[in-house]
């Protein structure tokens, strides 16, 4: 072990986060560069980057917020986006499998990774494994809400394209688990998202599962509020929204191409004649704000939940902004605790389909 990794395991309120620098669309040195400003903001964070070693010595040496904070662990091979996630589980010598087995092997609290999510979660349940009780894991997402804290909370958005009323219950567990672990929610409002929000609407196994969510949401504390809809996903009804993987997918992607068109629409009509660009810009304070507001970028990490360790998955195309997102929610979710409170609340909610109730954790706060 080098002598970075001896200071981040002795060093108290450190946290360590396993960086996969390679399989972005920016590649390489826009991680660097997001590392680097998280390094510059966070005097509390420590990074083992995985990646070819000759690149990322030059980039990192041009950090100085970095400047004795990053091991690098040499790792030449690179996934693509292309890549079949079989063809890279084969493969024993990529930034990503590196990356993700620091976790494993308790040199790191977190791994970051915006490479391939079939990959990345492939490799996270064969290296990590699935936390005991856990069917399916679950990726979580944040998405921009007229909600108090400004997002939602959704799950799952492409893990697994298929979840039983018992995949959806634990969903509901784990969302609410991540909602007051990582977001700071106390008490979690909880949606299932249907085509309808009348109980007698939906498939067999929604109904069913919200028989099964609502028996258990006081023990798990957490509000369960039934059925929603689609146009719930960005409102205020829940902070969390729990759907299977296929659903979550196809949402995950509408959402952002619909807003990816309004604002090249919004482009080109402030752009149409001289009077549209004077109002733009004396819009321009109003609309930056708006940008900020819906910025993929700065809710940036789509969080793998249902593991034995915290994995959290950047957008492919992130920038430098929406890499350093990813490591302050990383960063947030270790200091928390948040892996071994929900490893806690999945243990306790394997009986709760034969409405046993939960206790309480020792100390008297809820995972």
């Amino acid at each position: 072990m080098t002598a970075l990794s001896e200071t981040a395991k002795s060093s108290a309120g450190r946290t360590t986060i396993s960086v996969d620098a390679m399989g972005g669309d920016h590649g390489p040195a826009a991680v660097v560069a997001g590392i680097s400003s998280s390094a510059k903001k966070n005097p509390d964070i420590r990074f083992i980057l995985h990646g070819p070693k000759e690149t990322l010595e030059k980039l990192v040496a041009k950090k100085k917020p970095l400047a004795g904070r990053v091991e690098i662990r040499d790792a030449q091979g690179v996934v693509s986006m292309d890549d079949k996630p079989s063809q890279v589980m084969r493969r024993k010598d990529t930034s990503m499998r590196s990356a993700v087995e620091s976790v494993r092997d308790g040199e790191a609290d977190v791994c970051v990774s915006c490479g391939n999510t079939g990959a990345l979660m492939g490799l996270s349940v064969v290296r990590l494994r699935k936390l005991p009780g856990v069917n399916r894991p679950a990726i979580a997402v944040l998405w921009p809400s007229r909600s108090a804290q400004g997002f939602n909370i959704m799950l799952d958005v492409g893990a697994d394209i298929r979840a039983d009323e018992q995949d959806l219950l634990q969903y509901a567990l784990m969302g609410a688990s991540y909602a007051r672990n990582g977001m700071e929610m106390d008490h979690p409002r909880v949606g299932l998202l249907n085509v309808g929000t009348e109980e007698h609407k939906g498939r067999a196994e929604l109904k069913l599962a919200h028989e099964l969510i609502s028996k258990n949401a006081e023990a798990a504390n957490f509000e369960f509020v039934g059925f929603v809809e689609g146009g719930d996903i960005p409102g205020d009804v829940a902070d969390v929204i729990v759907t299977d993987g296929f659903t979550g997918n196809v949402a995950l992607k509408t959402g952002e191409g619909t807003a990816s068109l309004i604002g090249s629409l919004l482009r080109e009509a402030f752009k149409f004649s001289p009077l549209s660009r004077l109002a733009a810009l004396l819009a321009y304070t109003s609309l930056n704000r708006l940008n900020k507001r819906i910025d993929p970028r700065r809710v940036n990490g789509g969080v793998f939940l249902g593991l034995n360790g915290t994995v959290v998955k950047s957008h492919g195309s992130a920038d430098a902004t929406g890499i350093s997102a990813a490591v302050k929610l990383a960063f947030k979710l270790s200091q928390s605790g948040f892996s071994e409170k929900l490893a806690a609340r999945v243990a306790s909610a394997v009986s709760l389909p034969q409405d046993v109730p939960t206790s309480p954790d020792n100390n008297g706060t809820t995972s």
